[in-house]
């Protein structure tokens, strides 16, 4: 009899309905010489350093690095029962051989591994490998098993980065813990999240240490026979003035005057269609057209995939399709027009002969263990849930998308001197939509400000200046990444690219992969290191304090772990020695522990994001004032009903606990930088206490 082990009871079902139903039983289900039985996620996972001796239990510097030969694998003690069934149906005389129908990537490698392992198992395994839950796709997976030995590559790199990180965040979170880290406060570090912190911290540095620069540009608009244009003064590369006098002069200067077109330049553009998502530009999209987490997006996306099977295999690193997927693809763009928006672009592309297949869509040697995200050959019913239908709406339109003509575009350049001061004006007229016609209000979600339409202009002739300004600006400071920012800036390891090919070749050096980047920001939010303020992600005085800690420790590049994630990408592949990485991670632990043992004993230990400790008095009721998520306020507030607070927020900026110590100290504070108006600028103000015990905003300079 053959056994098959799949990842989650629905999939599992799915495999029994698939393959003709049976009968069911406890944890499992049995048909015609088969029987379909699951996980529940992990079952098995890697145990904690007391199984290696009891001299483990205490958190001790003198202890570390914990570095075991051999590493223990228990099983998780909340679902105990369902191994029990999974092993004793892989020991059951019975069955022949295994199947192992887990989500077919690194992290379903490792769960089938963990549980053929403890099982004791020694019978022959084959792979089920499939990218759809179809009753077609489990059925065409089951006739091209692959042979389970094939895949050891893959548990390789699965098993070294479960203990890769096991052996890093072990004993780096116990080394800092022990050595910064306040009673019942852990400094949590990790191999992937301590770097992406990194990220947050050093961009919230550059903001706060951004001085805002005034500067002045000036227009014209120039006019001829009932037409006009705008254009801005430039001068070489230069297009902005750094004070009001100069430009001011050279508004004067040009007022009433006559200008001359020296150059009308027109240049035909074209817009390639985007790639297909893979799952870090899904959650991306998500994040920025709808405000979705990346968590929220993965989890509309499974449901998608296991319940609705409306998509393929969601965590996927690729934005192409394998060759052999070419003959089924009318079928998913028939499936994609079932929503009604969609419906007309479906049909111009069914009313082609063939589709139109580029190596943008279709290309094998960009294509590993999973193709990218496309809608499957079943049509959604219409009544998803919002979430699911958003994102199946994302997938559905892209797919489309990537079938049709490029956006043709007429680009105008025109240059107009007038006394000896030269203007630039920029135009734009679409020829052809192309794909752009399926993303009305913008590919990202808000209207594009297109340039405008220019009326007819040639090189020569003479337009009259109609009315000349000043314009004030200010430079702005980096933005705080959104969750979109976030995501790119791991898949890239903290290289700013834009370019989407490019990130595609440089999938493979990001920091974590697109399935757990994701679960990496969750926890980095759940440990206390960030918090989300509206759409973005900042970080907190705890983690900015772990990130200090920490110094030009290498536990903190990017780019050293990005090698990591490349190198088990390599080890995927068979190019790559798990020993080897091992060997590595084992004295990249052991450097660690050494430094943070030999580090200074006057560093201050990193505050809990909402620490308990009084910073200060109520001036309201006396009571202590507390550290909470959002706000430093009176810990009388249930007892006595008092509502003293000093939010973190105020107007854009976000308060410290010296600058609140500071306010309760002396009822003012210095003048501080950061603040924004609610049009965007930057300005500089103190807060007080008013009489009422207010926080207020107190302009006048002392």
């Amino acid at each position: 009899m053959r056994l098959i082990v799949a990842e989650k009871p629905s999939v599992g079902r799915d495999i029994a309905g698939a393959l003709g139903g049976g009968r069911k039983g406890k944890g499992s289900v049995t048909g015609n010489g088969w029987t379909v039985t699951w996980a529940l996620g992990h079952l098995a996972e890697l145990a904690p350093p007391d199984a290696y001796g009891e001299v483990y239990k205490r958190w001790r510097l003198e202890t570390l690095p914990i570095l075991p030969e051999k590493f223990k694998v228990r099983v998780t003690p909340k679902t105990r029962d369902q191994f029990g069934v999974v092993k004793g149906l892989m020991q059951d005389p019975v069955v022949t051989e295994v199947v192992n129908a887990c989500d077919a990537g690194r992290e379903g490698e490792l769960i089938f591994a963990y549980l053929y392992g403890l099982s004791g198992c020694k019978k022959p395994v084959l792979r089920l490998w499939i990218s759809s839950l179809t009753h077609e796709a489990i059925r065409s997976g089951f006739d091209s098993l692959r042979d389970g030995a094939r895949m050891k590559p893959l548990e390789d790199a699965a098993r070294s980065r479960g203990e890769a990180d096991w052996v890093v965040g072990m004993n780096a979170t116990r080394a800092y813990s022990v050595r910064f880290g306040r009673p019942g406060n852990v400094l949590s570090v990790g191999r992937v999240q301590t770097p992406t912190l990194k990220l947050l911290v050093d961009r919230e540095g550059e903001i706060e240490a951004f001085k805002p620069e005034k500067f002045w540009t000036v227009h014209a608009r120039f006019g001829r026979e009932g037409d006009t244009y705008d254009g801005a003064w430039f001068k070489g590369k230069q297009n902005r003035l750094d004070n009001r006098e100069a430009a001011e002069k050279i508004s004067e200067k040009v007022r009433g005057g006559t200008g001359v077109v020296k150059k009308a330049e027109k240049k035909t553009a074209t817009e390639k269609p985007p790639l297909l998502y893979d799952l870090t530009e899904l959650q991306r999209h998500a994040n920025s057209r709808f405000g979705f987490t990346a968590e929220r997006t993965l989890k509309a996306a499974q449901s998608l995939y296991e319940g609705k099977k409306l998509i393929t295999y969601p965590r996927t690193s690729s934005r192409y399709l394998s060759g052999d997927m070419i003959g089924g693809l009318k079928k998913r763009v028939e499936a994609a027009g079932g929503l009604p928006e969609l419906s007309p672009f479906a049909e111009r592309l069914l009313d082609k002969p063939k589709l139109p297949i580029t190596p943008r869509i279709v290309n094998d040697s960009k294509v590993t263990d999973h193709h990218a995200i496309v809608p499957t050959n079943k049509k959604s019913s219409g009544n998803l849930p919002s979430d699911e239908a958003k994102v199946y709406d994302l997938v559905a339109r892209r797919f489309l998308a990537v079938f049709l003509p490029a956006a043709r575009f007429e680009n105008t350049t025109v240059v107009t001197e007038v006394r000896e001061e030269t203007f630039l004006s920029k135009g734009r007229v679409v020829l052809e939509a192309g794909w752009r016609a399926l993303y009305p209000g913008g590919v990202g979600g808000k209207k594009e400000q297109e340039p405008p339409v220019l009326p007819p202009i040639e090189a020569g002739q003479e337009w009259d200046v109609k009315k000349t300004g000043v314009k004030e600006g200010e430079t702005k400071p980096p933005p705080r990444y959104s969750e979109s920012a976030l995501l790119g800036a791991m898949e890239t390891a903290g290289k700013l690219v834009e370019d989407e090919e490019l990130r595609q070749q440089m999938k493979d050096s990001g920091l974590g992969t697109p399935a757990t980047r994701a679960a990496t920001i969750e926890r980095l939010i759940r440990v206390g290191y960030v918090e989300r303020e509206k759409k973005s992600l900042v970080p907190t005085q705890k983690g900015r304090s772990l990130i200090s800690l920490l110094g030009d420790s290498p536990l903190g590049s990017p780019e050293l772990t990005a090698r990591w994630e490349e190198r088990l990408a390599r080890m995927e592949k068979g190019a790559e020695g798990r020993p080897d990485f091992m060997a590595d991670i084992t004295r990249f632990a052991t450097s660690l522990v050494d430094e943070v043992r030999g580090m200074q004993g006057e560093r201050v230990a990193a505050p809990t994001r909402a620490t308990r400790e009084p910073l200060g008095t109520c001036p309201k009721c006396g009571s202590p004032v507390i550290e909470t998520k959002k706000s430093y306020g009176c810990s009388a507030w249930k007892k006595n009903r008092c509502d003293f607070a000093i939010w973190k927020q105020v107007s854009g900026k976000r308060l410290s606990q010296s600058q609140a110590k500071q306010l309760l100290t002396n009822r003012r504070t210095p003048q501080l930088k950061g603040f924004r108006s609610k049009a965007g600028k930057p300005y500089s103000a103190a807060l007080k206490l008013d009489e009422d015990n207010k926080v207020r905003l107190d302009f006048e300079r002392r």
